[in-house]
């Protein structure tokens, strides 16, 4: 069999990244704009009265700004061995600038001579979305049927959907799942949004997508029904979440390891040590259901959660036993490695870190979580020495390796030993980013040097991603340092910079869910 019939395209405009449908057609060469750009209306975001931070920062914003603010399951990396110019592409594209567009790259690429398909082109995507690189992997989404005339297939506007939430918010989420043909609206596109309104925690028109998708008969498996189950289980609806099972139960819809493990998280969260032993033994009984280690992984949370550390360890070595036989091996030495130290068994996330390096190549992440892990066990002298082997090796500077280290002092108040590994940075060609200069700004914060955490917050601010969280202790103190300095024109500047980069919300969520 081969390829399905090309589908009628559309894309986002790559400048302005609002939505330009096009004029049905099966020769991508033939695609005409037919509607301008659509512009998105603003709506107010839910105002804290509780919190002082919120009444600095509206307070001044509405001074000084004189406008209202407003709010606006990725697939696993399944790597093989690529060829050499998709990788050396790949490495273009990441050994990039962070906050540089990729579509220079992309261009000169083809102008070189070089060629590039669509199936690389969605490896290439798929890779940046496994490590979270989600404004790249939209760039090249959009480059890909915009300058390469690719069909968009419904898993291509899927996983533009999923992207474009994560980068620019749900609203344009909509307004690109509204615009798109219906003959692409099938189920794996209507999914997409329904995870990015679980993922957002709206619940409503979570529930309002799950109908539409019951109306076209949608929902004939434990894949749609997982994501609403999640967002019950996250937000306390357990009277839903029982009615959504029944509903399951009485559809002969069976469950996936997926729904077991959402069903192992409820009960792990309630502490319910006898719901976690009776959901274990039905999923191993389930004869449908590959055992892996991610449930026993979810098991061993739930007991460590209700202070059963013999159950809890119990399940991390009989997840341990499946490691071998998964295609996800690395995040499961991850995860794991996390699970012992939150134990206190640092000898296992050694033990663990040891097998990895013998098993596999580790890269980044790798390192970030195994330091992470020794960290958060307060073994800052094991952490450095990690370090120090991952500096060693002929590896691209991957700046959050250094960055856990820095936050780690600055947490601790070691701010020379911080200092000491940026100047490491700037020796290797590393570059500091919009995370490094807010760890820095921290330390300088609880030092007393107020002028200098203000100076580096902003350039973090500035250096950061649209929706990233700044440390909300050193925003505050950088609004109270306006406030006493009078410096009404330097307050208006940074509240812009916050606003513009999207970060309010999630801002003032954070505070609000302190109280």
């Amino acid at each position: 069999m081969g390829d399905p019939p090309p589908l009628p395209y559309f894309a986002l405009n790559l400048k302005s990244t609002r939505f330009k449908p096009f004029c049905v057609s099966t020769n991508p060469k033939d695609l005409i704009p037919c509607v301008n750009f659509l512009r998105l209306p603003t709506s107010p975001i839910k105002m804290m009265k509780h919190s002082h931070f919120s009444a600095l920062f509206n307070t001044l914003y509405s001074r000084f700004c004189h406008v209202s603010l407003y709010s606006t399951a990725v697939p696993k990396s399944h790597r093989k061995l690529w060829k050499v110019s998709l990788n050396t592409l790949y490495r273009r594209i990441c050994g990039s600038e962070f906050q540089a567009s990729v579509l220079p790259i992309l261009d000169r690429w083809v102008q070189e001579g070089q060629t590039v398909d669509r199936d690389e082109l969605v490896t290439i995507i798929k890779e940046l979305r496994y490590y979270k690189d989600y404004g790249r992997a939209l760039e090249v989404s959009m480059w890909m049927s915009d300058k390469r005339y690719a069909v968009l297939f419904p898993s291509d506007v899927a996983i533009r959907l999923d992207l474009i939430a994560k980068v620019h918010g749900i609203e344009e989420a909509e307004i690109y799942f509204n615009n798109t043909p219906k003959q692409l609206k099938v189920l794996q596109v209507y999914h997409a949004l329904l995870n990015c309104y679980a993922r957002a925690k709206q619940l409503e028109k979570a529930e309002a997508t799950m109908q539409k998708m019951r109306d076209l008969g949608f929902c004939r498996t434990s894949w749609s029904y997982n994501d609403l189950l999640n967002l019950y289980y996250k937000t306390g609806n357990h009277e839903k979440f029982d009615s959504l099972m029944s509903e399951m139960e009485e559809n002969g819809i069976g469950f996936d390891r997926f729904t077991y493990g959402i069903r192992l998280s409820a009960a792990a969260a309630a502490s319910d040590l006898e719901g976690i032993d009776k959901i274990l033994a039905e999923w191993e009984s389930d004869p449908k259901i590959l055992v892996d280690w991610t449930n026993y992984a979810i098991a061993a949370n739930g007991y460590t959660k209700a202070g059963a550390v013999d159950k809890a360890l119990e399940m991390l070595k009989r997840s341990e036993e499946h490691v071998p036989n998964s295609k996800r091996q690395r995040p499961a030495y991850e995860h794991l490695m996390t699970q012992y130290a939150v134990l206190g068994k640092k000898d296992d996330t050694l033990r663990l870190w040891k097998c990895y390096k013998e098993q596999m190549k580790v890269y980044s992440r790798g390192y970030i979580c195994v330091m992470t892990s020794l960290l958060n066990s307060d073994d800052i002298e094991t952490a450095e020495k990690i370090f120090e082997e991952w500096e060693s090796e002929p590896v691209n500077y991957d700046i959050r390796i250094p960055n856990t280290l820095i936050g780690a002092y600055t947490r601790n108040g070691f701010l020379d030993k911080a200092e000491a590994i940026l100047s490491r940075i700037r020796l290797k060609d590393g570059k500091p980013n919009h995370t490094t200069l807010i760890y820095l700004a921290k330390g300088y914060l609880d030092q007393g040097q107020i002028e200098k955490a203000l100076e580096l917050a902003t350039k973090a601010v500035c250096a950061a991603p649209p929706g990233w969280m700044p440390n909300k202790d050193v925003v505050v103190a950088c609004l109270e340092k306006f406030k006493m300095k009078a410096d009404l024109e330097g307050a208006k500047e940074f509240i812009k910079l916050v606003v513009d980069k999207n970060m309010q919300e999630r801002l003032l969520n954070h505070i609000e869910n302190e109280y």
